[in-house]
């Protein structure tokens, strides 16, 4: 067995001739287990709001979105790079859209949102008819065309679903022409609501969803004009990799995001504010460490007889330091093994019983905290921790022992 360790072990489980220093080895491991469980249960419920969260822009964001690099629009009628795309073996489907931002008035209430027109085979690629709120998602019934409006557009426009009264919608003319009459310089069409989706606030408040053939004509693009393509690929398929070759099938006139790619600002936003948290709760476990130091210091002064000992029997000062460097590393990783163990519990605790709850439950999507655990985080806690734990014992080991422990023994 190794000496170092075996002597450590043993000074970690003895009891000591000076009680205090027992008492502040076990306040160093429960500081850190306290701080170990504690990031694992943040880093586990970011993750599980990032899940949720995730889970909803997925409702509405497609795998890939095909979209001008320059300009509004771009014809899909015609256009082999476009062809080739939609006859691409890893497509499941694709779809097409046309969107304007546009001036809603329903009764006396105006607001203005953005008009999405799309194909009929929108709900392929996105999940917006699991997400409806009121009515049904019904865009095209018998030749008659309806729009579904998003939560937040509907609550501003005090809309209902009766089909008495239409919702209108407004948009400029391209030509541009100044007219005495305003309304001349507008197209204006009127369509019923068929139904209402709640997804996420972005989306709920700006989105109003249009068959696109009643998008073109509203918004005076050909039958062939889109603003974008929307792909659903199939299982199986790297995105990144289909990025890159839709890429060279398509050139620099595009522009191929995926859904990381299309929030990109919100997915960092979110990303960094898990880090930050783990970097203020590790400087919490910083704080916490500081008892290592301390149990470290009493039990070197407690310990002088057998470092003479020791050094008697031939032991050197880098074996001594070993010894107590071995102590406080494993007060580290006892303190962070037991955590990661109570962190574990509480997640699977929460996980299966909902046990905290979110205030005001019933008015969000979800009831209580989510939480998510990723085996990732387990390891950057452990690995963080018996780090902390290592540079904590480090210092006082070599500083104590060189100047008040094996200075008066060699001065004896």
């Amino acid at each position: 067995m190794n000496f170092p360790f075996y002597i450590s072990k043993r000074y970690l489980v003895a009891k000591k001739s000076k009680n205090a220093i027992n008492i502040i080895s076990m306040i160093s491991i429960i500081g850190v287990t306290v701080g170990t469980a504690a990031l694992i249960v943040v880093l586990s419920v970011f993750n599980g709001f990032d899940g949720v969260i995730k889970s909803m822009y997925n409702a509405f964001d497609p795998d890939i979105k095909i979209t001008p690099a320059t300009g509004k629009v771009f014809s899909v009628k015609d256009n082999p790079r476009i062809d080739k795309i939609k006859n691409h073996p890893s497509v499941f489907d694709i779809a097409e859209s046309l969107e304007e931002n546009a001036l809603l008035k329903y009764d006396d209430q105006q607001y203005v949102a953005t008009v999405k027109g799309v194909s009929d085979n929108f709900n392929n690629i996105s999940g917006v008819d699991t997400m409806m709120v009121a009515g049904e998602f019904v865009l095209k019934h018998n030749n008659q065309n309806y729009a579904v409006v998003g939560q937040g557009v509907a609550i501003f426009l005090s809309l209902n679903i009766n089909f008495i009264d239409p919702l209108t919608i407004y948009v400029p003319k391209r030509d541009g022409k100044i007219s005495i009459n305003p309304e001349q310089a507008f197209n204006r069409k009127a369509v019923f609501a068929s139904g209402v989706f709640g997804i996420q606030q972005e989306f709920d408040a700006k989105y109003v969803l249009v068959p696109i053939d009643f998008a073109q004509n509203l918004f005076e693009y050909s039958n062939s004009d889109v603003s974008a393509l929307e792909l659903k690929i199939k299982p199986g398929y790297t995105i990144r990799k289909l990025q890159k070759e839709f890429k060279e099938i398509l050139g620099t006139d595009y522009e191929i995001k995926d859904r990381y790619q299309q929030h990109e600002m919100f997915y960092k936003i979110m990303k960094s504010e898990k880090w930050s948290i783990f970097l203020i709760l590790t400087f919490i476990l910083i704080i916490a460490s500081f008892n290592i130091i301390g149990s470290l210091t009493m039990l070197i002064i407690d310990k002088k007889e057998d470092i003479a000992t020791l050094r008697a029997l031939g032991a050197n000062l880098q074996t001594i330091r070993k010894i107590f460097l071995t102590e406080g590393w494993m007060i580290s990783i006892v303190g962070a093994l037991i955590g990661l163990v109570i962190g574990l519990f509480i997640c699977w605790l929460q996980i299966e019983f909902e046990f905290v709850r979110l205030k005001g439950a019933g008015s969000f999507i979800i009831d209580a905290y989510p939480v998510k655990m990723i085996w990732k985080d387990f390891v950057a806690v452990f690995f963080t921790v018996i780090t902390i734990g290592f540079v904590a014992a480090w210092y006082p080991v070599r500083y104590i022992t060189r100047r008040y422990v094996l200075r008066e023994i060699e001065g004896s």
